[in-house]
């Protein structure tokens, strides 16, 4: 594959992209890759009215995807990033989508959505409550439990890295437009590019037998890989399973 063909990933609802850090350097060497903000992050655009919508969210990223001349690349993206990506590839801007985990496969106020609700607005009031950061994220212990969630190793991340995901959250401007949604992700078939829902075996957020199952029957088509030993944010607990099944797809 020539490394030209560009990669776009895409973050998590409280995240950033330096969520992507760790996978990007060793994608680097198979495409060139870029990690993109999502509109009301740490690093993307400012709302202009509220709440904000899905719909929003993708066409803004649309727009990032103009500013930056890429008209079908490669894109992964991670829960509300996987949203996106799959909605991208519905208006034909994708040449791939590898969707870890992907929100949106859901009721609106069933247990499919709201188990995911209660947990990130769980990790927002933790979050606000947690300081000093920096000393209590020294310890291998508190990282692991503040990042139970999203993660089984939550203490892979350095003290630093969980310090800088507590202020991605805390920055993130579109908490509860996203979590209040009721929209969600409409059957697409035939695909309109290879698409592969790799789901976290150890999903606590969206949970593969229950969002898993909704997204099976929404997108038939779709490759429906499930990564083992990994939380709802996979790249945290094992980067080199995340970059394997990136490629794959990209491959295909």
């Amino acid at each position: 594959m020539a490394r030209t063909e560009p990669l776009v990933l895409l973050h998590g609802l409280g995240m950033s992209p330096r969520v992507w850090d760790g996978v990007q350097l060793l994608l680097q060497p198979h495409h060139e890759v870029l990690a993109l903000a999502t509109m009301g992050h740490r690093g993307g655009s400012v709302p202009t009215r509220r709440p904000v919508t899905i719909a929003d969210l993708v066409a803004d990223m649309e727009r990032s995807l103009d500013e930056h001349g890429l008209q079908r690349p490669h894109i992964a993206g991670n829960s509300l990033g996987g949203w996106i990506a799959i909605e991208l590839a519905r208006r034909g801007r994708a040449r791939s989508v590898s969707a870890l985990s992907p929100a949106g496969f859901w009721s609106p106020g069933t247990d499919e959505q709201m188990i995911g609700v209660r947990k990130i607005r769980r990790a927002v009031r933790t979050a606000r409550l947690g300081k000093p950061l920096p000393f209590t994220m020294r310890s291998r212990r508190v990282r692991r439990f503040a990042l139970r969630d999203v993660a089984v190793h939550g203490d892979r991340l350095t003290p630093t890295q969980a310090v800088g995901a507590t202020v991605d959250l805390l920055a993130c401007t579109i908490v509860e437009d996203v979590l209040t949604t009721d929209e969600t992700i409409a059957p697409l078939d035939p695909l309109p590019c290879p698409i592969t829902l790799a789901w976290s075996g150890e999903d606590a957020v969206v949970p593969v037998d229950l969002n898993g199952a909704v997204a099976r029957r929404t997108l038939p088509r779709a490759r429906f890989d499930v990564l083992p030993g990994v939380g709802h944010v996979p790249m945290i607990d094992d980067p080199g399973l995340v970059v394997r099944t990136i490629l794959d797809t990209a491959e295909r």
